[in-house]
């Protein structure tokens, strides 16, 4: 059959995957939960008639904030099929952003995960006088639980069957979907109008290319509100996949012994974290089996496609596996077939010893504007992938780099536009139809798309010289000391930065070298410290031309994340956040007067 409207995959289960038992699967009071085929199918039409039930028409918007749950597949097509709206909002934004989407989208109900989430929310929602009810997936004491929705939909079946289908038959692959804002690294949040055609043509294209089929399992963590997990979400559900979802963040590595995955989809930063954990392993391991472990990450970090290294190396490598790489694998659950990346920039060298260790990565590059891919490595050939490139065009899409080497594009995955916002949305799309990334990037082999930077994150020194600090920040967060790093220098005279210690190895480092501390603050300004990240700074700037090359750095008591604000939820800087808290520090690395204009903080 044809999938062309989001609620068309329900069909596609019952024609192809009737009798799977684990379409959707969660974990509940420590037991995995599994919703069949059927269940799914039958609770999102539920869904959908108690909404019609309880007055909701076709163009409603209803706002959902939950953490990762089969819960969240189940309404999502059930709002779809009726009609209306769905707004994902990231539960773990500010107050003032909540309050921003919430009254900008007008959602006329709101769905929560948790008690947890609806108390962070109360006070917002008794502000909006759009919001008219209040659901909640957990039991939580006093609101009311969406299995009313359901119960009510059960009691109105033979009643409201009849207008459900109609509705379904009028809606269009063009018709708008969801609204998906933007995380905010700058100003406000914007909503991105996205159409059942524009998600569809990503999930569609991505899940013709993936080697998976219907008897194997994904593991499910990143952010169900962010348009790139939820895009690869229903490209496994056409591909029929069991969806397991973690708990959480903190119960990945347990969550993927349980089910043993084949496939999960990540952003950088995590795969950093998990690579750093395994080398600090490797250094805790006996005086002999720490120098066959490093011989084998150092044979991994050199690994190149289609056997280029010859077969001395390809020897050599077959040894490292049986000694090493196979207890990778093992340790991810011993089934992994590829692993996504995206979200933003994936350092070269870990994809290597990740590609090495039969565990390959991915990486593609796209925008919420874009549904979200408009280029990744395909795996159907490895014509098609080459390491550190977001790979070649996806099929469906156009894209040509401006003269500044700009990447536009256009396509089926193009928003609609921004919500209530035309004048924005022709700044982003020209009259031509072209959508303006804002990403630089270079063509390599005429084919195969590596980014740069971001158009507005470059900047220019007092001497004239352009900076990307994205590509620097990328090889300094190769260091074990440093966890995160915001590179400075907009009209100065030379680059800086400012750096957030990996503490964790950082504390490892002051005991083996005997440096007494008292807490982490004074560990910072201790000489012994600021040497040892000096010379760190002095060996990855080695690397770099002499006007990217940091001068001054400061190091910086907070560890980023996006709880605390510094970091978007997909682990991106939020440079204006951090310009704006560090201000002093600013001050002080370029030697500001107080009275001076504050040329500190970027614009």
């Amino acid at each position: 059959m044809g999938i062309s409207r989001l609620f068309d995959i329900l069909e596609n289960y019952q024609q192809k995957f009737s009798d799977k038992e684990d379409a959707l699967v969660s974990k509940v009071n420590g037991q995995w939960v599994k919703h069949s085929t059927k269940q799914y199918i039958d609770l999102a039409r539920f869904v959908s008639l108690g909404l019609l039930a309880k007055g909701y028409k076709k163009g409603d918007k209803i706002a959902t904030l939950s953490n990762n749950r089969s819960e969240w597949n189940i309404f999502d097509m059930g709002v779809s099929q009726a009609g209306i709206i769905q707004v994902p909002v990231y539960p773990t934004i500010s107050a003032e952003d909540h309050e921003f989407i919430l009254t900008h989208s007008e959602a006329k109900a709101i769905v929560v995960s948790d008690k947890l989430i609806y108390n962070k929310l109360k006070s917002v929602i008794n502000k909006i006088d759009s919001i008219k009810e209040v659901f909640t997936f957990s039991e939580v004491e006093g609101v009311a639980n969406w299995t009313e929705i359901i119960e009510l939909g059960k009691v109105n079946a033979d009643k409201l069957s009849n207008e459900l289908n109609q509705i379904k038959s009028s809606i269009a692959p063009d018709d708008l979907a969801s609204i998906i804002y933007t995380s905010g690294t700058t100003g406000s949040p914007k909503g991105v109008m996205l159409s059942h055609r524009n998600m569809l043509s990503n999930a569609l294209a991505t899940a013709e290319m993936l080697p998976l089929n219907s008897n194997q399992r994904s593991l499910s963590f990143l952010p169900l509100c962010h348009v790139y997990e939820r895009m690869m979400n229903y490209n496994f559900q056409i591909n029929g996949l069991g969806i397991y979802y973690a708990e959480n963040i903190g119960t990945i590595a347990d969550n993927i012994v349980d089910i043993k995955p084949h496939v999960f989809n990540t952003v950088p930063r995590l795969l950093e974290s998990v690579y750093d954990k395994i080398i600090a392993k490797g250094k805790d391991l006996p005086f002999i089996k720490k120098k066959i472990f490093f011989w084998a990450v150092n044979l991994g970090l050199k690994f190149e496609l289609k056997g280029a290294n010859g077969w001395w190396y390809n020897y050599q490598l077959e040894i490292a596996d049986k000694l090493i790489f196979s207890k990778w694998r093992q340790a991810l659950g011993n089934n992994i077939v590829l692993i996504v990346s995206g979200g933003s920039s994936l350092q070269a060298r870990l994809q290597r010893v990740f590609w090495a260790a039969k565990l390959p990565i991915y990486e593609g590059y796209g925008l919420t504007e874009t549904s979200p891919v408009i280029a990744v490595n395909d795996p159907t050939t490895l014509d098609n992938i080459k390491l550190g490139t977001v790979g070649p065009v996806l099929k469906g899409v156009e894209l040509k780099l401006a003269d500044d080497g700009e990447i536009l594009c256009k396509g089926p995955g193009v928003m609609l536009g921004y919500y209530k916002d035309p004048e924005t949305t022709k700044t982003v799309i020209d009259s031509d139809g072209w959508f303006h990334t804002s990403d630089i990037a270079v063509l390599i082999d005429n084919k195969f798309v590596k980014i740069t930077d971001r158009k507005k994150e470059i900047f220019k020194t007092s001497s004239g010289k352009y900076i990307a600090p994205q590509v620097i920040e990328n090889i300094f967060k190769e260091s074990s000391l440093i966890e995160q790093i915001m590179v400075v220098g907009d009209n100065e005279k030379y680059a800086s930065a400012l750096i957030s210690p990996n503490f964790n190895y950082l504390h490892f480092w002051a005991i083996k070298h005997k440096v007494h501390f008292r807490d982490n603050n004074a560990l910072i300004h201790m000489p012994e410290v600021i040497a040892r990240y000096q010379k760190e700074v002095n060996k990855l700037n080695k690397r770099l031309g002499q006007v990217e090359q940091i001068k001054r750095f400061r190091l910086v008591l907070e560890e980023w994340s996006p709880l605390t604000g510094e970091l978007s939820p997909t682990l991106k800087l939020k440079r204006k956040v951090l310009y704006k808290k560090y201000e002093p520090i600013l001050r002080e690395i370029y030697s500001y007067s107080p009275d001076e204009q504050n040329r500190a903080i970027k614009s």
